[in-house]
């Protein structure tokens, strides 16, 4: 009941059950790259995730009717699918802690797009919790294990995800009015797969890697499932509910909590602690918190 009369509460809800889905994309994606290339794997998730999401959409909606196609695809391929390249790319050169920590600085990504977007103005507040949350970024890749220019990579590369994901969440809710969060989430999902699939059959034209030798495998297909179903598909869905309610600052506010539940699944699977990474986290959230407050 309090959940249905408060959108603060659903909307915190919500986004918080996105982060926690999303963190097990993490660990797949670390064990597919082993053997998968960048477009391979990012192909493959937006397949899959369209495999759950088209038949959900059509059998709970029907075809989305008064859909700007042309729109929502670019959200989708911009957003989506140039969010998901450059956040593989940066998990290749650093890895799942890591990057998980560096995209700590989405809701600050998050704010930057609406002031761009509404002209909201930046107060000194929001100033102080965005050198924080640097300086949290910088402590957090201290305990990264990539070393030099394959961490420096990492780190532009995370930064530049969170502002094209960021960029692309607020259009898809924002430009696509009228339509229900899961047609909103099926159609932008559409236009990251075209930019996948382009990728993709672009590096294999080129010589490049193709789908390893074990893509059909058990394994590969499971470990693909959870990083496409639910580090795509369903976060995504949650996600854009949030934002419905929240808006896309406020929302992106629970990536920060992303860290703690990756190293915690991390150590189920017997990873390690870092403590310079929970250490950037923290620093991280309090410069989030301090942006949000004023």
């Amino acid at each position: 009941m309090l959940l249905a009369r408060s959108p603060a509460v659903s909307g915190n809800a919500l986004a918080a059950l996105s982060m926690v889905v999303w963190a097990f994309g993490f660990p797949a994606l670390e064990v597919l790259l082993q053997t998968w290339s960048p477009a391979a794997v990012a192909t493959g998730r937006f397949v899959l995730s369209l495999l759950l999401l088209v038949p959900v959409l059509l059998a709970m909606e029907g075809w989305p009717r008064g859909m700007p196609w042309g729109r929502a695809l670019l959200y989708g391929a911009v957003g989506l699918g140039g969010g998901t390249f450059l956040m593989i790319l940066a998990q290749a050169a650093t890895d799942p802690v890591t990057v998980a920590v560096i995209a700590s600085v989405t809701p600050l990504a998050a704010t930057l797009v609406e002031w761009g977007e509404d002209r909201r103005p930046l107060s000194r507040g929001f100033l102080l919790g965005l050198g924080a949350s640097v300086v949290g970024g910088v402590v957090a890749t201290a305990g990264s294990r990539a070393e030099g220019g394959s961490l420096a990579v990492g780190v532009a590369l995370a930064v530049g995800s969170c502002l094209v994901y960021a960029w692309g969440s607020h259009r898809t809710v924002r430009g696509l009015p009228g339509q229900s969060a899961l047609a909103q989430s099926t159609a932008t999902i559409a236009g990251g797969l075209l930019l996948a699939g382009a990728a993709f059959a672009g590096v294999a034209a080129l010589g490049g890697p193709g789908l390893p030798p074990g893509a059909f495998s058990g394994r590969d297909l499971g470990l693909l499932a959870v990083y496409a179903l639910g580090g795509m598909a369903l976060s995504q869905l949650l996600f854009v509910l949030a934002i419905r309610r929240i808006g896309v600052a406020l929302a992106s506010f629970h990536v920060n909590g992303t860290p703690f539940y990756v190293m915690l699944i991390m150590l189920a699977f017997g990873g390690g602690w870092s403590w310079m990474q929970a250490l950037g986290a923290a620093v991280v959230v309090g410069g989030v918190v301090l942006a949000q407050r004023a």
